[in-house]
């Protein structure tokens, strides 16, 4: 896979084949974050398919059917939401949704799009191609999710906070949740994990962000009585204590790795 994209990125010629594991997976991924939204060869696709899913297996999948709710459809899981089996996940995105360019960069797009495979940015693409525009703010899009555990990502692009919060960031936020679960009814998806949309590189304060998470989801799901299971999905200590406390939940929900 290395040698292939070397191969059709001409710029990274002079780059040699690492001798150690660990340093040719971060090779390789740097190389697919970089990669340009073009169709790959069939032969390519299913050695990538088969390296990703032997990757996220071996970092241990977890089935939403094993959560415990901390309220009715409502859960909270702490882990990899990469290794979460449910009918859909969200994709805290760019406006240009085809995922993060930076190599190996921590952010959850950049990990959704690394295990997902190469075919998931040329299909959020094909989205902004067909609708002549970047993302809007708010709105929501719905991919198939390729090679994760999941079916679908539910893909939306929440508010950039600079300086003090304004009510126009807290509006657009809000309209991120219910845009997800607007689309997940309309596409009969039932269960559905929310990352914590906008915090970390969008810079949206952990609890405001927490708290319009809930309020969204639980009015939602009281206008609709869409019988839709919410997972709230949390990577640190401070998320996961601030949605505990939001969401009343006495330490039973079971976490991930």
């Amino acid at each position: 896979m290395i040698r292939e994209l070397l191969r059709e990125q001409p710029q990274y010629a002079d780059i040699r084949l690492p001798a150690d594991e660990d340093t040719q997976r971060r090779l390789l991924r740097s190389l697919m974050n970089v990669r340009m939204p073009h169709a790959a060869n069939s032969t390519f696709l299913a050695v990538q398919d088969a390296y990703l899913q032997a990757e996220i297996a071996a970092k241990g999948i977890t089935d939403c059917a094993a959560l415990t709710p901390v309220a009715a459809g409502i859960y909270l899981w702490r882990g990899d939401i990469t290794t979460l089996r449910c009918d859909a996940i969200v994709n805290a995105a760019n406006s240009g949704l085809t995922g993060c360019y930076l190599p190996c960069h921590a952010c959850i797009d950049n990990c959704i799009h690394t295990y997902a495979g190469i075919q998931l940015r040329l299909a959020c693409a094909e989205l902004v191609r067909r609708q002549g525009h970047d993302e809007e703010t708010g709105l929501a899009k719905l991919t198939p999710a390729f090679n994760l555990p999941c079916r679908y990502v539910l893909h939306t692009v929440g508010p950039i906070v600079s300086g003090s919060v304004t009510q126009a960031d807290e509006r657009l936020l809000a309209s991120c949740y219910r845009s997800c679960l607007a689309l997940a009814q309309q596409s009969h998806i039932k269960s559905v994990a929310f990352c914590c949309i906008s915090t970390g590189e969008f810079h949206f304060p952990n609890r405001l962000a927490a708290q319009i998470a809930v309020q969204s989801v639980r009015t939602f799901l009281a206008q609709t009585q869409e019988h839709m299971e919410v997972i709230f999905n949390v990577f640190k200590d401070v998320d996961e204590a601030i949605y505990r406390e939001l969401l009343g939940a006495d330490g039973t929900a079971k976490s991930g790795a």
